[in-house]
């Protein structure tokens, strides 16, 4: 068949080269925790069993705040719950798409979530959000405690509240938390159920306005207007500021960067401060000026894409040492043939090496098959870091997809048969 050429694999090393990359895949899957589960039963696990009290008592308030209110606003509520359920669902995939890494289980994962949409909230965020405006009310008084308070409140309480969480996740399963791109990941996904949650209660907020006669239309506009905002919101906040704690602490394939990591800490509460105090900063700098409209529409504008060009430089920062990963593990695998140097190089390089491995034959056709053949690749390590290296069935069905996707083309065969593809 047609195809870019190919350089010939690398001869298999010797019986003893060989068992020597496959034991140091084992020790890379071992430390970076790769295809590793949750055991969720630990009865003797203190930090598990304060995870599911802190989880049940924020289930059980919410059910009292949505019991009291789906008598009167259960348009409303409804509308909130399916919208935001779909709009969880999109964020849950993309977190999930850009964990390739050693990816979390599914279970650890929800477990993150329900931290934050639960405990984070009600348990913590809520009373202590309360608390402390009213202590900023006593000590600076009514106006300065609504102006200023839910931009010195929210990031110290709702922040510290979710990193609490990860805390917890590392006490519950520390082999599952072994870098910073672990905190990144679970701290997103923590964040994420607390900002649905929240949401929900803006939402819920609105349904009162015009004596709840028009429950629809205000919850539509605050759900438009949150589902925009959130994109800069609590996701981003957490992603960053668990990337923080992890090095901070310190783990044990994550050599401790305290600097670094009360920094991306401060960082992240500082962007949690000016997202929540925006209205007051702008009125300090501009006072009653006519620009002032023009002014918080640009700041609205601009927050969520500053936030968003520090999130994706955090998350490079994270994943610069997990992607390393990869090449212990498809060692062998390329001492093998089953891959080949480029694919590594693209599976355990940066978005730029994987785009000029896609790039490459392009304008013969094959910039398709490439992508799919690296998309295989990933595949690939996903189950040898599941099975820890062991050469199950799984193993063997993505070594043959690799071997499958490589040699299909965008073209049909020479000899005039039909199109490979099914």
């Amino acid at each position: 068949m047609t195809g870019i050429p190919v350089p010939p694999g690398p001869v298999a090393p010797s019986g003893p080269d060989l068992a020597d990359l496959d034991a140091a895949r084992v020790r890379a899957i071992d430390d970076t925790g790769w295809g590793a589960g949750v055991r969720v039963f630990q009865p003797r696990n203190l930090a598990l069993w304060l995870w599911a009290a802190l989880v049940v008592w924020g289930a059980v308030l919410q059910v009292q705040r949505w019991t009291a209110s789906a008598g009167y606003y259960a348009p409303a509520l409804s509308l909130a719950l399916v919208a935001f359920a779909l709009y969880g669902a999109v964020f849950w995939w993309f977190t999930q798409h850009i964990d390739r890494y050693a990816a979390q289980p599914v279970t650890f994962r929800l477990m993150a979530f329900l931290w934050g949409a639960l405990a984070a909230t009600w348990v913590f965020s809520a009373p202590a959000n309360d608390a402390i405006r009213s202590l900023l009310a006593k000590a600076f008084g009514t106006t300065f405690a609504l102006e200023w308070g839910p931009g010195i409140v929210a990031p110290i309480d709702e922040e510290w509240s979710k990193g609490l969480g990860l805390l917890l996740l590392i006490a519950i399963a520390p082999h599952l938390v072994r870098t910073a791109f672990d905190g990144f990941i679970l701290g997103a996904f923590i964040g994420l159920g607390f900002q649905i949650l929240e949401d929900i209660a803006y939402v819920l907020d609105s349904a009162p306005t015009q004596f709840g006669a028009n429950q629809i239309g205000a919850s539509m506009q605050t759900f438009v207007v949150r589902m925009a905002s959130g994109i800069g919101s609590h996701i981003l906040f957490s992603a960053i500021f668990c990337t923080g704690l992890v090095l901070a602490i310190g783990r044990p394939q994550q050599p401790r960067r305290l600097g670094t990591g009360i920094g991306l800490i401060a960082l992240a509460m500082a962007l949690h401060g000016i997202w929540d105090a925006q209205g007051p900063l702008l009125h300090a700098a501009l006072g009653d000026s006519d620009l002032l409209p023009f002014a918080q529409l640009a700041l609205m504008v601009l927050l969520p894409l500053i936030g968003i060009a520090i999130v994706i430089r955090v998350f490079h920062l994270a994943v610069a040492g997990e992607r390393e990963f990869v090449r212990p593990l498809l060692a062998p695998e390329l001492a093998r043939g089953v891959v080949t140097a480029a694919e590594v190089d693209a599976a355990a390089g940066d978005r730029k090496a994987r785009k000029k491995y896609r790039a490459h034959g392009r304008g013969l056709g094959h910039g398709r098959r490439n992508r799919h053949v690296l998309e295989a690749v990933f595949d690939l390590a996903d189950e040898l870091g599941r099975a820890r290296g062991a050469d199950t069935a799984r193993v063997h069905f993505a070594r043959a997809e690799v071997a499958r996707l490589r040699r299909r083309t965008d073209e049909p065969h020479d000899d005039g048969g039909p199109d490979p593809r099914p």
